[in-house]
């Protein structure tokens, strides 16, 4: 039986393949919240920059779907939103009452997308950038815009449908 030894080369992009993830970074319970982007105008109060935080409790424990709530209407900001890892889904309030949802999962390669900030709904791994009131591509490499998710609005409460 002959023996064959493993070059370098192989075993270096072996470790790097390994070591490479996409997606969030495992910490917390799947919420990362962002505020809307600055406005122009001088008059209002300047808006914060883009935070992370874990989303607001829902006030209710069930809805009528019997599924647990996702958020409320007011851990959602106003032109902003927020990504909940877990459930791998993107609600976004792109003007005020309205409410969309998104996949997380990058169209590009299948990174989850980590933070809305300034109009977009944002991917770590290659920069894709995405519209928050269509899941539109704004920036690729994705080419196909970020599929919508089904969301019932009840009151406060925001449920997956």
């Amino acid at each position: 039986m002959t023996s064959r030894a493993t070059n370098r080369r192989t075993v270096l992009i072996a470790a790097a393949a390994l070591t490479t993830g996409c997606g969030s970074d495992g910490g917390g319970d799947g919420g990362t919240e962002t505020t809307a982007p600055a406005t122009p105008d001088t008059s209002a109060a300047p808006s914060a920059p883009a935070t992370s935080a874990t989303p607001e409790a829902p006030a209710t424990s069930a809805t009528a779907t019997g599924a647990p709530p996702l958020a409320t209407t007011s851990g959602i900001p106003v032109g902003g939103g927020t990504v909940f890892a877990k459930e791998k889904v993107v609600v976004t309030q792109p003007t005020a009452g309205e409410f969309k949802a998104f996949s997380a999962v990058c169209t590009h390669q299948g990174c989850l997308v980590n933070k809305v900030a300034d109009g977009t709904i944002d991917c770590p791994c290659h920069g894709s950038k995405y519209r928050i009131a269509d899941g539109s591509v704004a920036h690729g490499p994705a080419t196909r815009p970020l599929p919508a998710e089904q969301i019932i609005v009840s009151g406060e409460s925001i449920t997956l449908a």
